[in-house]
């Protein structure tokens, strides 16, 4: 089974609810989809194991072969081609932060004269904490090609396993990468009018992907206003984790929560349950 743990904003606690949940289970591996600020490895000090290189795909011109007709620039969607052509001279220019990797240009060019090259554009790491499996992805400085780095991570995924994916925040492409292909998505939110707005935001985006989810609220106070969204849209909401000092202190020291405080563990437990009983 695979469990996205995600959110409308940051500052919610994915991690913390994604690390616990992980922990709380058996045989579990997490993904830190993340990639932009990954930070699962804060709280479990894996032993790492492996590390690959996630690629992606570029043009590569041969200059013996282009006759700089400007065909592979104008069809290029995101510009990441430029040709420029004078009477006695031509060049194609590569803008390759642009490039998407899609291939058409290699495959539309009339003269044959663009090639496949690849570019690294972030890392995936492996390793173990005793038996939870965990998986990072992470996206290199400057470049915004976090999706394709998060479909990499997921391929690690084992079908044997509980997977808990913990998504990025917000609603754009990262985000939905990590959601999309779940069989469940746990959306974590707080009982600020800001909370509310960015739950009604990621809730559409599970409904869009076709993704079943239920709520977690953290930092629980008052939850009048999360809770009348969710009982007029019939999310379940099947966790309150209170809004203590102590529980903020342990994160700051990078202590999952299951860990500082273990009668968490059992709670976790009920969630996952509840959550393989929905799904079913």
């Amino acid at each position: 089974m695979i469990i996205s743990v995600a959110s409308g904003k940051g500052g919610t606690g994915k991690t913390t609810v994604a690390v616990s949940l992980t922990l709380s289970i058996e045989n579990s591996q997490i993904i830190d989809c993340d990639v932009e600020e990954p930070n699962v490895h804060l709280f479990l000090n894996p032993e790492i194991e492996e590390k690959i290189e996630v690629k992606t795909l570029i043009p590569e011109i041969d200059k013996n072969k282009c006759n700089y007709c400007g065909f592979c620039s104008q069809i290029c969607a995101y510009n990441a081609l430029s040709v420029i052509k004078l009477d006695s001279y031509g060049d194609v220019l590569l803008f390759p932060h642009l490039c998407h990797g899609c291939g058409g240009c290699i495959l539309l060019c009339p003269e044959n004269a663009i090639k496949t090259g690849y570019r690294t554009i972030g890392e995936i790491t492996r390793g173990y904490k005793e038996n939870v499996e965990f998986i990072e992805g992470r996206l290199n400085i400057s470049e915004v090609l976090a999706p394709k780095v998060i479909e990499e991570a997921k391929k690690l995924i084992k079908p044997d396993k509980t997977a808990i994916i913990d998504a990025p925040p917000g609603t754009s492409c990262p985000a939905v990468a990590s959601i999309k292909g779940a069989d469940f998505c746990l959306l974590v939110t707080e009982p600020t009018p800001f909370g509310l707005h960015d739950l009604e935001l990621a809730y559409e985006v599970t409904k869009a992907v076709k993704v079943p989810s239920a709520v977690i609220i953290n930092k629980s106070e008052d939850d009048k206003i999360v809770e009348d969204f969710c009982k007029k849209n019939n999310i379940p909401v099947l966790m309150k984790i209170p809004f203590q000092r102590k529980i903020a202190e342990l994160y700051s020291n990078g202590v999952p929560l299951v860990v500082g405080i273990p009668e968490y563990k059992e709670k976790f437990q009920r969630l996952i349950n509840f959550v393989k009983g929905m799904e079913k």
